[in-house]
């Protein structure tokens, strides 16, 4: 990798389901609300990411609330260069109204809800393709970029379906803070979300036929699914008022 940050590179396909132009035709006349939900694959340290089965979960939903609702999911592999390169193809492509991302905070045991983006990006660690990057800001000069005045309202939805859901100001400074800062930027942007969010979850078990135990003290992955839906009833009704 060179220079002081990952340099943005042109897009690829990665993970995207390509839309044609009889499916832009459908969805201008249909004006459904657009919201992308992504995760991460695994990467060092972390060998399982719950994170792709409960973006699989939500986008399978099928609840009246969502009937003028596109749900869409992706998964990031765990390198600054997917991000670059997708997350672009991603907004031009699928051009989502909000964006819900999820990221696994293996050692914490509750929902963090990321109120900010850090301008904080390790130098110690590698990405998921063995890559390092020199600077430990994102971008150079810049403060941290605020989530925004919704992130409390989604601590409210997570939490009223029984999980323990907290507001949080470090993202950290590897793929999650890095997702969520490029994310924000885009905000500016022509193809860009009215909406962003990010959330942490913590490490559940593999195996989903678990019992579902007390969401505040062992969160399965029901448990994040049930959150995960208020979150996105919570978002679709913010970004229609928007």
């Amino acid at each position: 990798m060179n220079g002081g940050r990952p340099s943005r590179a042109m897009p690829t396909h990665g993970h995207l389901r390509v839309t044609d132009n009889a499916f832009e035709a459908r969805e201008v006349m249909t004006s459904l609300l657009r919201i992308l939900i992504t995760g991460f694959g695994a990467f060092p340290g972390a060998p399982f990411n719950p994170t792709p089965a409960l973006v699989t979960r939500l986008t399978r939903l099928r609840r009246p609330a969502f009937s003028d609702v596109e749900l869409r999911g992706h998964i990031f592999p765990v390198t600054y260069q997917a991000v670059d390169r997708q997350l672009p193809e991603l907004l031009a492509q699928y051009r989502p109204h909000a964006l819900l991302m999820f990221g696994l905070a293996a050692r914490t045991p509750y929902v963090r809800i990321e109120t900010r983006a850090r301008n904080a990006i390790t130098t110690l660690w590698p990405d998921a393709g063995g890559a390092y990057v020199r600077s430990g800001a994102i971008v150079r000069g810049a403060e941290a970029m605020q989530v925004g005045p919704h992130t409390p309202r989604l601590m409210r939805a997570a939490r009223a379906t029984g999980i323990d859901a907290r507001l949080s100001r470090d993202a950290g400074r590897y793929l999650c803070n890095y997702l969520c800062w490029r994310a924000l930027e885009a905000r500016h942007e022509a193809n860009g979300p009215h909406l962003a969010a990010f959330i942490h979850v913590p490490l559940v078990a593999r195996d989903t036929a678990t019992p579902r135990r007390t969401a505040t003290v062992h969160p399965t992955l029901e448990h994040l699914v049930d959150a995960g839906e208020a979150l996105l009833l919570q978002i679709a009704a913010l970004t229609r008022r928007k």
